[in-house]
Formats: C-alpha cells, sequence, structure tokens
C-alpha cells in the first residue's frame, strides 16, 4: 500500500537539496556547485547535499576527523561513509560549511565532488552525526561498481525519452515517498526499502525484457546503484535521470512538466514541488508517513500523536509516550530551544 510504511534510517540521507520549510520557511535556492553561492546574511544556513563514490579503504579511520571538524564549526547534518564512498547532507554557517566541505574534497577520489546547495533562515539539522556503513545508500550490494551505472540524461531531454512508447520508466523511491507524486505513467516497484530493489527487479524483468529502461529518483544517488544493478544482469538499454527530480523540478517549466504531485525530501520540507517550493505536506510523527495538507482535517489527526495511516497500529502506552514527546518539543519551542528527541 502507497505511503504505509515508515522510511528506513539507511535512505533518510540522500543527494537531496535540504532546507527548512513548513510552509511558513524560505524559500529554497538551489545550485549544483563546488561551493556555496547567494546570501551572506549572517544567521544564514548554507545546507550542502552531496555524495560520490570512490574507494575508502578504511573508512573508520575518516569519521572522527570529519565529526569534530563539523562539531569545531557549528555544522550538523549527517555523513555516511563506506568503502563506496561517502553520502550526506550537512548545514551550518558559510566558513564553516566552506571548512567541513573543503576537508570532505581532501579525502581520496573527492576532489570534484559537486554538491547541491540551498538556504535557509532556520537550522534544518540539530547536531552532526557521521556513521560508517557497508554501503552509502542501502541496497544490500556492496558489490556493484559504479562506474558501470546507466548513461545520465539530462532534466531538459527526460520527457522526450519517458514519452517513447519503448521505453519503460521505473521509480525506484520508497512507496511512501511515491505515495506523494511521480512521473506521469512510471511504474511504482511498492518497494519499502531501497533493499528490496533488486527482488523486484528479478521478479520483473522478463515482463520488462527488450524495452529501454529509464530511471528515477530524488537526487541521483540510487539510480547510481539501480542502474548498476541493471546492468551487472545484462540490461544494455538503461539510463536515469542526472541530478535526479529535485534537479527537473528545478529546471523544468512547470508548464512543460510530467511532474505530478510532490517530491518527497528527507527534511522538514517533507514536499516540494516546481521550483523546489514547498508543498505543504507535512509527516506524522508517530509513523513517519507523509501527509497532505487536508489530512490534518481528519478526525484521527493528532499532531505527533496519530494519523489516519496509523491510527489502528499503535496502543494506549504507545500513544501516551507520543504525547508525552509532543508536551517535551512544546516546552523546548516555549524556551526557543531545539528538541533533539
Amino acid at each position: 500500500m502507497l505511503g504505509h510504511l515508515k522510511p528506513h534510517g539507511d535512505e533518510k540521507v540522500t543527494a537531496d537539496a535540504a532546507d527548512h520549510a513548513d510552509g511558513t520557511g524560505p524559500k529554497p535556492r538551489a545550485t549544483l556547485s563546488r561551493g556555496p553561492a547567494g546570501d551572506r546574511r549572517r544567521g544564514m544556513f548554507h545546507i550542502a547535499a552531496f555524495y560520490r563514490f570512490t574507494p575508502f579503504p578504511d573508512p573508520d579511520a575518516l569519521r572522527d576527523p570529519l565529526l569534530a571538524l563539523c562539531r569545531e564549526t557549528g555544522v550538523a547534518g549527517t555523513a555516511i561513509l563506506a568503502p563506496e564512498g561517502i553520502n550526506g547532507t550537512l548545514a551550518g554557517p558559510r566558513d564553516g560549511m566552506d571548512r567541513v566541505m573543503g576537508h570532505i574534497r581532501s579525502l581520496p577520489g573527492c576532489a570534484e565532488m559537486m554538491a547541491k546547495w540551498s538556504q535557509a533562515e532556520t537550522a534544518p539539522f540539530g547536531t552532526a552525526k557521521v556513521r560508517v556503513k557497508q554501503e552509502i545508500v542501502t541496497m544490500g550490494r556492496p558489490g556493484l561498481d559504479p562506474e558501470q551505472a546507466g548513461r545520465h540524461v539530462a532534466p531538459t531531454e527526460w520527457n522526450d525519452v519517458i514519452a517513447d512508447p519503448e521505453t519503460v520508466t521505473i521509480d525506484t523511491r520508497n512507496d511512501y515517498e511515491v505515495a506523494i507524486g511521480s512521473f506521469a505513467g512510471a511504474v511504482d516497484p511498492g518497494t519499502a526499502s531501497f533493499r528490496d530493489f533488486p527482488g523486484w527487479w528479478r521478479a520483473n524483468a522478463d515482463r520488462l525484457a527488450g524495452k529501454r529502461v529509464a530511471m528515477f529518483c530524488t537526487g541521483g544517488i540510487r539510480c547510481e546503484k539501480a542502474t548498476a544493478l541493471l546492468r551487472a544482469e545484462g540490461v544494455t538499454d538503461v539510463v536515469h535521470l542526472d541530478g535526479g527530480i529535485l534537479r527537473y523540478l528545478e529546471e523544468v517549466p512547470e508548464a512543460d512538466s510530467l511532474w505530478r504531485g510532490g517530491c518527497f525530501v528527507f527534511d522538514e520540507r517533507v514536499g516540494v514541488g516546481h521550483g523546489l517550493r514547498p508543498t505543504g505536506h507535512l509527516l506524522c510523527r508517530a509513523c513517519r508517513r507523509p501527509l497532505a495538507p487536508e489530512d490534518k482535517q481528519r478526525p484521527e489527526y493528532e499532531a505527533g500523536v496519530a494519523c489516519h495511516l496509523c491510527a489502528e497500529e499503535y496502543g494506549p502506552e504507545d500513544r501516551a509516550r507520543f504525547r508525552e514527546r509532543m508536551r517535551q518539543v512544546r516546552l523546548a519551542q516555549a524556551r526557543g530551544a531545539r528538541h533533539l528527541g
């Protein structure tokens, strides 16, 4: 069922342009570049979303220096290190971000790493985390060679590709992401986790044989792996959207767009549309599923405690715990602090 399962922690950091917005926050201004540009106002938070596939023989050795620098410079967010590279979304003051991104680009193979930059007036993250995992985006296939990924298709060329009747378009994201938007006519694998994608492909490869395969995801990183998987399994004609949905929404005029709905993002905006403007979607803090603005009017909805999707899933003890958490959140807000629970 679409929109039914919780986001999995392995995929909460993607190459998305993060920004804080809940319908009242600043309009994001995102660019793909080596460094931050634009507003230099004091107090602005500069956000970088990035990934790089490159061999790290000892990712554990890279963790502590990066985490220490983030803490020293006031940079927050999450970065994942793995033998196959780095993936993260970090935010902080401009000087701090310059130092942290400079440090990351000094790592082996990262000198030319690009980042998706945006800005916010409110901190989108509360603390810095640097984690070491087997993969920078978890598919359960750490041996895949990203150098064998499919051809990148620019956003300006994407409409022609997916309009071709000989092309099958596959949304590689999870079901709760697809629930709020996708490209018209795209195949939804209905996966709860990116780990499920290889199994879905094996079950459906025969019926899709002979077609060109066009894949897309939020920022591009999952497609690097998904297209490499298909090529490893013998698919020769496979392409993916360069820069992902976010770049498409940023560059393609709404009047020409084949995108429908909102794009789920892993930050306080929850969903963005054309121009990367927040769509007004919100997250149920109980089950972590995205909700449309009108879902707040449903009788089952209680902020931080329940929504119509999870109303029957938790017992009284859980609801009491959720209400206490919301009480702590409100107390922190009254003090002008950020609740990290």
